[in-house]
């Protein structure tokens, strides 16, 4: 059993940064694969980045690379999303996910949630 907590959404101007955070419940997040994917309005849930359960590999989307950064600190029990750069089109609701060891990049694939934040790029 995980829950998920994210935050640090909110408002930026256009070329901002901010840094999203997830905390996890639960003793088996060394364990899990982690994941972020965002959902634009009026528009299907979408893969950002995911990080292996020892936090050596990571994915990311096309649209973030060189923009965004994953991490992880397994003794915290949080995930982090770095986010530079930002654009309008990055305005979206931020989902933090977890997967037992193996990343994905499919909502689908992933066993938890949390809630959403909100992240507004303004041009």
């Amino acid at each position: 059993h995980v829950q998920l907590v994210e935050s640090g959404g909110g408002l930026v101007q256009a070329g901002g940064s901010l840094r999203l955070s997830c905390a996890a419940s639960g003793r088996t997040f060394s364990s899990l694969a982690m994941g972020w994917f965002r959902q634009p309005p009026g528009k299907e849930r979408e893969f950002v980045a995911a990080i292996f359960w020892s936090g050596v590999r990571t994915n990311y989307a096309d649209s973030v690379k060189g923009r965004f950064t994953i991490s992880r600190d397994n003794g915290a029990k949080k995930v982090y999303l770095q986010m530079n750069s930002l654009k309008p089109e990055d305005t979206a609701v931020y989902y933090c996910a977890a997967k037992a060891w193996t990343w994905g990049i499919l909502p689908q694939e992933y066993d938890y949630w949390g809630q959403g934040t909100q992240v507004t790029v303004s041009s």
